[in-house]
């Protein structure tokens, strides 16, 4: 299996370098020959998206794991669309790394990021707190008690999260102050609703 770790230099027993994307090298090895290649990162210098440009030469090279200290969010998400595992927590020079990594001793990089057993990330069943009149937000924050599913069980539990940000709509302009106090009155109306019907979710 041909692996890529991140490295400070660019033979075996160099130290591994716990950046992905602003590694000097990319060390592509054969675990079974350590037969390797060292790949110099051109994304090191990049002011941004170098754990993209990063993910994608290595990419290139047929490997079918990294491993490496800590890796991006944008880097985690370009690997795992080519297939490519993820393992972090490597330490030490590429040679350990690679006998860690043939022991089972590193830790597997998950896409989202969410494994926390009790608590669901999938979704929540929430009645919302938008304000959909005068303000255009009509998607607010959604609280409840929801099912989740993660890779190490069902967590269930009560949670609150904002949902996906929804554009403010802008409001035609009153064209007189009553029409502008009126709209107001009404806004504040709902938003007193609203805190009374949190507060009573609270409380149960």
């Amino acid at each position: 299996m041909k692996v890529a770790v991140s490295s400070t230099g660019g033979d075996l027993d160099a130290t591994v370098d716990p950046r992905f994307g602003r590694c000097p090298y990319h060390l592509i090895v054969d675990t079974e020959t350590l037969s390797f290649e060292a790949l110099p990162n051109a994304s090191m210098g990049a002011p941004s998206g170098a754990g993209i440009g990063a993910a994608q030469a290595v990419a290139q090279k047929g490997i079918g794991a990294v491993l490496t200290g800590n890796i991006g969010p944008n880097a985690t998400a370009v690997l795992s669309q080519a297939g490519i595992e993820m393992f972090t927590g490597a330490t030490g020079t590429v040679r350990q790394t690679l006998e860690a990594f043939k022991d089972g001793k590193l830790t597997t990089a998950t896409t989202m990021g969410f494994s926390r057993v009790g608590y669901g990330m999938r979704r929540g069943g929430g009645r919302g707190m938008g304000m959909g009149r005068g303000m255009g937000m009509g998607r607010g924050m959604g609280m409840g008690r929801g099912m989740g599913m993660q890779s190490s069980g069902v967590g269930r539990g009560t949670y609150s999260y904002p949902s996906q940000p929804t554009t403010p709509m802008q409001s035609p302009s009153p064209t007189t102050r009553e029409q502008e106090k009126k709209m107001l009155a009404q806004q504040l109306e709902q938003l007193e609703k609203q805190l009374e019907e949190v507060k009573k979710r609270m409380e149960e």
